[in-house]
């Protein structure tokens, strides 16, 4: 193959039934083989750059990660999931019931095995990388003994708790300032305990939109059985079941997976197995990128609206601990 300048990308595609999955392969300079990380993005419509439409600003951490990855020496893909980017509305109408946490992993696997198949990719040197929920669909991936294994993961900001308590636990610290923040979140619980029985959450009128809103999404057609099966899953119980040497990055400044509450539960799991480390950086949030202000401000100034500004960039720790990580097991 003809050389590639470092951090040149090219647009990739594969089909999945009735649908097509687009992503982008970034390279190092040269014409290898390379090393290479296929990533998997968080929740919702969080596309393959880590941009989410809920959000604003562009500037996704993913894009980052696999400029940084590039100047390392290690090829990268990152893809939009069928339920994000430019084509999701053409394919949630092909896949509306059909989502689930198996999908993901179908997703995942075929990016795999598309750079498995590339000549200018070391097969034996596939690292997965994921982020908030993107971690659960890399371990499941592993965990499935796939033809393909990954030879190490990249956790980053896992759900050491369920994901439906990581949740409450971030409504319960809102609650905190409103005045009958206790009787709303027992009407909450009420609700996601109906969702979750598999009845009509029908939601209490007097639960603030935002909550509403959310309860509304998980029960959405399109979302299910992904939303049922996502809510009950955690990371720590798949990273116990975990060989391959594995990296988990939460950062103190993450105000969605908490570095000592899920940090905590991820250590448990891990107890014993010399093939994890778990590193807490100082000043990273939930998508990587270098927060100046104290936690606390960050959690009462809703931060999350900052996470692709502009002039927002990746940890320095974080990025430092993820490359030598990876040079060490390339």
């Amino acid at each position: 193959m003809e050389p590639w300048k470092s951090g040149e990308s090219v647009e990739v595609k594969w089909e999945m039934g009735n649908t097509t999955v687009h992503g982008t392969l970034v390279k190092p300079a040269g014409t290898g083989p390379f090393p290479a990380v296929v990533m998997a993005a968080g929740s919702g419509p969080t596309d393959r750059d880590w941009n989410s439409p809920l959000l604003p600003g562009t500037n996704g951490s993913a894009k980052l990660l696999a400029e940084a990855l590039a100047r390392a020496g290690f090829a990268s893909l990152r893809y939009d999931k069928r339920a994000s980017g430019p084509y999701a509305m053409d394919n949630m109408r092909v896949l509306a019931g059909t989502v689930s946490m198996q999908s993901h992993v179908e997703e995942y696997a075929g990016a795999v095995r598309l750079l498995a198949r590339r000549s200018d990719i070391r097969s034996d040197a596939i690292f997965g990388l994921g982020n908030s929920e993107g971690t659960l669909h890399v371990l499941n991936y592993q965990l499935k003994s796939p033809v393909v294994s990954l030879a190490g993961l990249i956790l980053t900001a896992p759900p050491g708790r369920t994901v439906g308590s990581v949740v409450r636990f971030q409504l319960a610290a809102q609650a905190v300032a409103v005045s009958n923040g206790e009787a709303l979140l027992a009407l909450y619980d009420e609700a996601i305990a109906r969702f979750l029985a598999g009845q009509s959450a029908a939601p209490d009128p007097a639960l603030p939109e935002g909550v509403k809103n959310l309860i509304a999404s998980l029960e959405a057609p399109a979302n299910l059985p992904f939303a049922r099966e996502l809510w009950t899953v955690d990371a720590a119980s798949l990273l116990a079941r975990i060989n391959a040497p594995v990296l988990v990055v939460i950062g103190k400044k993450d105000i969605q997976v908490d570095w000592q509450a899920d940090g905590q539960i991820l250590a448990q799991a891990a107890e014993g197995k010399l093939n994890v480390t778990l590193v807490f950086p100082d000043n990273a949030n939930h998508v990587l990128k270098y927060e100046s202000q104290a936690r606390a401000l960050l959690v009462a100034n809703a931060v999350m609206q900052r996470y692709n500004a502009d002039d927002t960039h990746l940890d320095p720790e974080t990025e430092v601990a993820v490359m030598d990580w990876l040079a060490r097991h390339k």
